[in-house]
């Protein structure tokens, strides 16, 4: 059984019967049948379906938003707003796939030498809990578009949100092997990885998950695509509007209750304008609430998803405060019920502290100090992750060397690391590889195949 849990109030929520390893593979051999025909139909065909799951999307967001609030703890509006850009992403897909797809002429010394796009078969998409339409979205739409039959995998703690995700696809003629989805417990992902008839793999999730996910694949010599943890920096310079970036700064922590791979997590600011900064950053952090994410007017911050992980955000709070960082506000444990965590401000953060090293998982910012703008870079790089970035400074010389020299798979000027289905989106180091998203995105589960004619 799939037994989720409803994190604002920590009662049990209606089990779903997870599928056995027969039915797995039942499932899987589904779109491993349909591949044949969804490969052949027509860009234009594809295209029109993509629309019509957009539309499809649409219709369901209210239940869409109101499960997710009620399975990971998802404030409403936040629901609302995933599914608008799941459904723009799905859109973007159908109108840009067949330039991102085209044929390109490549000179040699053949009459006529080209490479072409083409899909490679039936893809599994292993998704977390904490974006569950949109993360699904970012992986389905380009995979579709490219012709690949797609197996849906989402995570054991939203089985509901993955149903009613899996029948607005239905609705939009995208069943019947086409998008497939797979509810079952995670210790038989491994067997799904090794189906002969899965030929790709997207993982979004931890970095210590990816390693076995990444594992897995390369035994059956299937490409992968990871799109794992992060400890975003984001550097304030003495010359950026402070205002501003801390209005930034507090958006991108706690949407999501923090509960972002993108989310800032680390700021480092120039000691001329720490004091400030941190002074700022306390005003809007103390100013936050919490409460039901199922209230459709709130603007509360809505629980951690789950009592393991509000305990391991706590265990890092208090191991950075025990190593010498001072909390502004925040960092107890809350006595009620459900997975509720305060907004929390560290400061005087040095790296070896865990919320430094480690990707804290919920509304906790490391706030740590730089003498100028070349130790900003070193402290922003001092990380195993590799995932977003930004920068805030009125100085384009600066701005353009961060950007380059910032160790991440994307980078921010003046401005919040977000996705986007237009640009690519995907880390280094333990933040994964491959990319999603993009004319990138789309290219990463297809056959670049040489075609070469006397």
């Amino acid at each position: 059984m799939l037994a989720p849990v409803n994190p604002t109030t920590g009662e049990r929520l209606p089990p779903v019967v997870g599928f056995s390893a027969e039915e797995s593979d039942a499932v899987i051999e589904r779109a491993v049948a349909a591949f044949p025909a969804w490969r052949d139909t027509e860009l234009s065909v594809r295209a029109a379906a993509l629309q019509n799951a957009a539309s499809a999307l649409r219709e369901q967001a209210e239940p869409l938003a109101l499960t997710m609030a009620s399975e990971m703890g998802k404030p409403y509006r936040e629901g609302i707003a995933e599914v608008e850009k799941s459904a723009w992403c799905a859109e973007y897909y159908a109108q840009n796939a067949a330039d991102f797809l085209k044929p390109e002429t490549l000179a040699s010394d053949a009459s006529n030498s080209y490479v072409c796009y083409q899909p490679l078969g039936t893809v599994l998409g292993i998704l977390p809990w904490n974006a569950p339409v949109w993360l699904a979205l970012r992986f389905l739409a380009p995979a579709l578009m490219a012709g690949n039959t797609c197996v849906m995998k989402a995570d054991p703690h939203v089985p509901a949100t993955a149903a009613i995700l899996a029948k607005a696809f239905a609705d939009a003629g995208l069943g019947n092997g086409i998008v497939e989805n797979l509810p079952i417990h995670n210790g038989l992902v491994a067997d799904a990885i090794a189906h002969p008839g899965i030929k790709a793999v997207s993982f979004t999730g931890s970095s210590q998950a990816g390693k076995k996910v990444a594992a897995l694949a390369a035994s059956g010599l299937k490409p992968a695509v990871l799109e794992l943890g992060g400890s975003d920096p984001c550097v304030v310079l003495a010359d950026a509007d402070l205002n501003a970036a801390c209005d930034v700064i507090t958006l991108s922590r706690m949407i999501n209750a923090g509960q972002s791979c993108i989310a800032v997590k680390r700021v480092i600011v120039e000691a001329a304008v720490y004091e400030s900064v941190c002074e700022r950053l306390y005003q809007r952090f103390s100013a936050l609430t919490t409460g039901d994410p199922s209230i459709k007017d709130s603007q509360a911050l809505g629980p951690i998803a789950r009592d393991d992980l509000q305990q391991q955000l706590h265990r890092q709070v208090s191991e950075t405060l025990l190593q010498g960082a001072r909390c502004l506000c925040g960092g107890d444990l809350p006595s009620g019920p459900g997975f509720f965590y305060p907004p929390t401000l560290l400061v005087d953060v040095e790296p070896g502290m865990t919320a430094f090293t480690e990707e804290t998982f919920g509304p906790v910012l490391a706030v740590s100090k730089a003498d100028d703008f070349e130790q900003a870079m070193q402290l922003a790089n001092t990380t195993d992750y590799g995932l977003g970035a930004s920068i805030w400074t009125q100085s384009a010389d600066k701005a353009q060397a961060a950007a380059h020299r910032l160790a991440a798979g994307q980078v921010a000027v003046n401005g919040i690391v977000k996705t986007d289905p237009r640009l690519p989106s995907g880390g280094i180091g333990l933040s994964g590889y491959g990319r999603e998203l993009g004319p990138q995105g789309i290219r990463e589960f297809v056959n670049v195949k040489q075609i070469w004619i006397a």
